[in-house]
């Protein structure tokens, strides 16, 4: 590390000669190799634009000109080289630093990612915005091929074709999002790439025209016209990027940096919209991320020696992970009707309907990163007859509500919505967070909205929901990881849709919690009960929507405490639903307390899920410490 050492900003990069920066790469991706390996977080997709990264801090001067990186996934070598590197190994970390790009930790990440797509409308936004201020900077898009698939960059190219910015757009192309890329893009930029006389073309024409001297009956206009006439008329198929007004330049190879820096320093000369297109290898310089790119996009701890993933103790069984249990519960239900279909939007590993699209690849689809889509067509597939398990994370799902509403709710469709990662996900942090899903549904006529305490609960909610009875658009949500039931695979059984259970029955104090939460409730009892404090009752929900009425005046009748537990933002949540109740039916008299406990209204940062609901205080102590308050 005889170079990066001494790098602690990209003004100490640029004293580099341009011979020590293969050097610089290589120690930068050993140095991502080394920290990851014991600490953990995002592997494979750093490792792929260790190049990129360091030929973009060398050639542009940044912070005033602006780099703004799509997902964040990749921005690893990034906050290295932009004075993180001392800190770099608490990253993901309580305190410590993000995972993604972020605003307010570094004036050298120009936009917060999380969520994919966002950087050529971001980027296009900032390149408008210089325009008017007459500041003169250079904008740069780091997008993923994976992240093309989505609508918002598609708009995005659209507006900056004709926005009239300097703006350059780097397509870094390796096929990968977390899984492998899918659709008619990914198929069209292989073609591209493969095509040697299309490329060999191009380059002979751009050298051509570039000799031309600007001036006199020649302007870069005329020759920009030109240069895409001809190739219009003698290439087939016209480039995709070029349709869109943007000069096209690649594809190049994406591991040789000092070839990127003449590129960029050449591109940025040159006016108007630019994208230029690299080829990359996700999980380049570590051999088993290269050769499994899904299993390395984040692996957890690892021997950087052997590459053997460190697994947690399997010598005692231990309850799956609730997205695997979907994974499984719906090739069981699908194989008894055949009006199943499973769709996700580029999640098939991250929400296990890989399983179904090994089994049944006729009945589950991949639809790339483009949850509208996936709801929309969830949607048409309903109104005939099929009955659409739509799976998409709940922070991902806040991008198609309009979907949800217009063409799912207002329509009342039977789809399926699974809502994985509901609540706080842990160290991906705030963009990722399932906070806000249960009060965004809960305000949509005709919607159904579960969440079970247990596997079994989602196997039942998901039989439940395929059910020729079942008619209303139907949510089940439920947590990232670990479950706890290790005996999780019962025979399916219909739930009552709005009818909750009384899990303990007991006096005076009510516990009314919504999903798995409710088992954060169950040891709190347990633990309450020891201590000698006499036990609350415990209502399991089951559903926001509709509640279930009966149950709640029964306690309301009976109790004059509640205490709310949801792994939800308390407005507009299942807390707030209960004292619509109370008032509603003005039960105000007989309750004489309610407290809510749940995600509060802040943004939740980045931790281990237990530290996370410590922090927001609903844990189990939390509820033990709070029926101690009530019970006095």
């Amino acid at each position: 590390m005889s170079l990066l050492k001494e790098i602690n900003s990209p003004e100490d990069l640029k004293k580099l000669s341009k011979e020590e920066l293969p050097t610089v790469a290589d120690e930068l991706r050993h140095y991502i190799i080394d920290i990851v390996s014991q600490y953990g977080g995002h592997f494979g997709a750093s490792l792929g634009v260790v190049e990129l990264t360091v030929a973009l801090h060398y050639v542009f001067n940044t912070p005033n000109d602006k780099v703004v990186w799509d997902v964040g996934h990749q921005a690893y070598g990034h906050k290295i080289l932009t004075g993180r590197k001392d800190v770099f190994k608490t990253n993901r970390r309580l305190n410590g630093i993000s995972g993604f790009p972020k605003i307010t930790e570094s004036e050298y990440d120009a936009f917060g990612v999380g969520h994919s797509s966002t950087s050529i409308s971001a980027g296009l936004g900032m390149a408008m915005a210089s325009k008017l201020k007459n500041e003169k900077r250079q904008i740069v898009s780091v997008i993923g091929d994976g992240s093309m698939t989505a609508g918002l960059a598609f708009e995005a190219l659209n507006h900056a074709g004709i926005a009239k910015t300097d703006i350059l757009v780097i397509l870094n192309d390796n096929c990968m999002g977390i899984d492998p890329n899918v659709g008619a893009l990914k198929e069209y930029l292989t073609s591209i790439s493969a095509s040697h006389y299309y490329n060999r073309l191009k380059d002979d024409i751009w050298n051509v025209l570039g000799k031309i001297p600007i001036g006199g009956n020649f302007t870069r206009e005329m020759i920009s016209k030109l240069e895409y006439g001809i190739k219009s008329v003698i290439i087939k198929n016209s480039n995709f990027f070029e349709s869109l007004k943007f000069r096209y330049f690649g594809p190049i190879e994406g591991h040789h940096v000092n070839k990127l820096v003449d590129t960029l320093q050449d591109l940025s000369v040159i006016p108007g919209p630019k994208l230029l297109h690299i080829r990359t290898v996700k999980g380049k310089g570590y051999k088993p991320a290269e050769l499994d790119q899904t299993l390395w996009h984040a692996p957890g701890l690892f021997d950087k020696i052997t590459g053997e993933i460190f697994k947690k103790d399997t010598s005692k069984p231990s309850p799956p992970k609730y997205q695997d249990v979907f994974g499984h519960s719906i090739i069981e239900l699908a194989m008894a009707n055949d009006k199943i279909v499973g769709i996700t939007p580029a999640m098939p590993s991250g929400s296990s309907l890989k399983f179904m699209m090994e089994q049944m690849p006729d009945r589950a689809f991949d639809v790339g990163i483009c949850e509208q889509h996936a709801v929309t067509l969830s949607a048409g597939m309903a109104t005939q007859g099929m009955r659409v398990f739509c799976n998409i994370y709940s922070s991902f799902m806040q991008r198609a509500y309009d979907q949800v509403i217009h063409d799912v709710a207002i329509q009342n469709l039977p789809v399926v919505f699974c809502l994985d990662r509901g609540g706080l996900v842990g160290e991906d942090g705030a963009t990722h967070h399932g906070c806000y899903d249960i009060a965004y549904m809960r305000c949509i006529p005709n919607m159904i909205l579960s969440a079970p305490m247990n596997e079994i609960e989602l196997r039942n909610l998901m039989f439940t929901a395929q059910l020729p009875s079942t008619t209303n658009p139907f949510v089940i949500r439920y947590p990232r990881g670990e479950g706890v039931l290790i005996d999780w695979r019962k025979p399916f059984e219909e739930i009552t849709i709005g009818k909750g259970r009384i899990v303990q029955q007991g006096t005076t104090i009510a516990i009314l919690s919504y999903g798995h939460p409710g088992n954060f409730v169950t040891t709190a009892i347990e633990q309450l009960i020891k201590e000698g404090i006499l036990a609350p009752t415990h209502v399991d929900l089951r559903f926001a929507k509709p509640l279930d009425e009966d149950l709640l005046h029964q306690i309301c009748k009976t109790h004059s405490k509640i205490l709310t537990i949801e792994d939800g933002a308390l407005q507009g949540g299942v807390g707030t639903a209960i004292l619509e109740f109370i008032y509603d039916h003005q039960y105000q008299q007989q309750i004489k307390e309610v407290v809510r406990l749940g995600i509060p209204d802040k943004v939740i940062e980045h931790g281990t899920p237990k530290e996370l609901h410590h922090l927001c205080y609903y844990d189990t102590q939390a509820i033990v410490e709070t029926i101690k308050k009530m019970a006095l």
